[in-house]
């Protein structure tokens, strides 16, 4: 998948004059690897001990790891968090997932993702080292590689558990690299997947075609942003609504509506920068490259998805924390890099001397962000400790059958997708699920106080029964008979 040969050459038999003429500086791969190999580690250390504390942070991880589980199947991407029988390419359309099953064959396991997410953002960091060692020179590569590496933007991706953009990262650095490199052709063939990871991503998809006709490969360009514009329109058009129970693009509300109340597009324009969590998600964007990546108009690229995210109206879209901004680092990273080499040639001296100190500057940003930042907790003695949760959340583990039917909240619920049919409380009814497992401390609206009552105020037509209490969690076995066995 990776351009890691030594003349630098993205599609085999492909080497464009143009970037011959350049003389692309020497870029080791040794290098590369072991830094990737150590980002890696990291990553999926620091995923692996939330997963075995029972921190995951939202209900991702779970549905991503039924819709996995699925294709390693060979059945239709069914995500019963998401409702009984619920189709997730009615939600987004990500069918490259798929591509993980033959992982998910070998390793059964929500660790699996976290694993693969870890090796796909580190095997991006190669990508984007190795680019600008490529085309700056110096001892700039590895600089990068770990400015990159610590990014806020993949930090914060991987705190957020897997998600289906962890595919569309390495994907965008490679555009990248090879619209820098002149490589048009291997810059049209890494942006076609792109449509297959999000919906979204076909109108970045059609900036790579501007893109290409910004630097003068004109045909090629207008028919890439064509097929981007049209990839896009299909999906959440036609595919989307095909595959939704309610036959629509349930996103346009994040858009459309604010609290139930309906928003114009215009208020929605006139409020793309009524926050400081924007502003601030903003200057942190470029500001983590010294505010190189500026000079490039490969930041072009990251227009797409900025654009999306400040129109919505959740709040969760606007900030630095989630996943969102991961697909935007290999961008801005690169983006510096070739800020950087145009600066090298301006005629304003300031500038020069800024560029030549740009990568340094950015090396040290991302290392001082870190302070701040997820991976810290690696340099923490207490995140390596189980707690009491963690053994109660164990023991509860231990008291629910596998092959249940079972409906329970965030805690427990990637740590069961494995071997177990999972709902999310309180979105399966009718279904009378075998066991209800419940975490009293999860943050309910209001206080659980009498567990069964709440199962059974859930699901009227069974009983329910206490079979393991421990600590704040309780699991809870159906008495009577099935729906449809009595």
């Amino acid at each position: 998948m990776l351009d890691l040969n030594q003349s630098g050459t993205d599609v085999p038999g492909e080497q464009a004059p143009e970037a011959v003429a350049r003389a692309p500086h020497p870029a080791p791969l040794r290098p590369y690897l072991i830094a990737a190999v150590v980002l890696c580690a990291l990553y999926f250390l620091y995923g692996y001990l939330r997963y075995r504390h029972f921190q995951s942070p939202s209900w991702d991880l779970g549905i991503f790891e039924q819709e996995v589980r699925a294709y390693a199947g060979f059945d239709a991407p069914v995500v019963d968090i998401k409702g009984p029988g619920y189709l997730i390419l009615g939600d987004h359309f990500s069918p490259v997932v798929a591509l993980l099953a033959p992982l998910y064959w070998i390793w059964p396991s929500a660790l699996a993702l976290l694993f693969a997410q870890a090796a796909l953002f580190a095997a991006s960091a190669v990508v984007v080292g190795r680019t600008a060692q490529q085309i700056l020179g110096g001892r700039t590569g590895l600089c990068v590689t770990v400015a990159y590496g610590l990014s806020w933007g993949l930090q914060e991706a991987v705190k957020a558990d897997f998600h289906e953009i962890a595919l569309a990262v390495p994907l965008l650095a490679l555009v990248c690299r090879a619209l820098l490199m002149e490589r048009w052709r291997a810059a049209v063939l890494w942006s076609l997947p792109l449509v297959l990871v999000k919906e979204d991503l076909g109108v970045t998809v059609a900036v790579v075609g501007v893109l290409l006709a910004l630097y003068g490969r004109r045909l090629q360009g207008f028919l890439l942003a064509a097929f981007g514009v049209a990839a896009f329109a299909l999906t959440v058009l036609v595919l989307i609504p095909a595959a939704s129970s309610a036959g629509t693009y349930d996103y346009w509300k994040k858009i459309e509506e604010n609290g139930g109340q309906q928003v114009s597009l215009l208020d929605s324009v006139l409020g793309v920068f009524d926050s400081s969590v924007k502003l601030e998600m903003l200057v942190f964007l470029v500001g983590i490259t010294a505010f190189m990546a500026l000079r490039s108009p490969l930041i072009l690229l990251v227009l797409p998805t900025i654009g999306w995210r400040l129109l919505s109206q959740d709040s969760n879209h606007w900030g630095m924390v989630w996943h969102y901004s991961a697909i935007l680092m290999p961008v801005v990273f690169l983006a510096m890099a070739d800020g950087i080499r145009r600066s090298r040639d301006s005629e304003r001296p300031w500038l020069v001397s800024y560029a030549n100190v740009a990568v340094p500057v950015a090396a040290a940003i991302a290392v001082a962000l870190t302070q701040h930042l997820p991976l810290r907790e690696l340099l923490r003695p207490e995140t390596y400790r189980a707690d009491a949760r963690t053994h109660a959340a164990e023991a509860a583990l231990e008291a629910i059958p596998v092959g249940a039917r079972v409906e329970t909240d965030i805690t427990l619920m990637a740590h069961l997708t494995a071997d177990r049919t999972v709902y999310w409380v309180g979105g399966a009814p009718g279904t009378a699920p075998d066991v209800v497992a419940i975490n009293l401390d999860f943050g309910w609206s209001r206080p659980i106080d009498d567990p069964v009552k709440y199962a059974e105020q859930l699901h009227p037509e069974a009983r329910y029964r206490i079979t393991r209490e421990a600590g704040s969690f309780v699991v809870m076995q159906r008495t009577t008979p099935a729906p449809g066995n009595g």
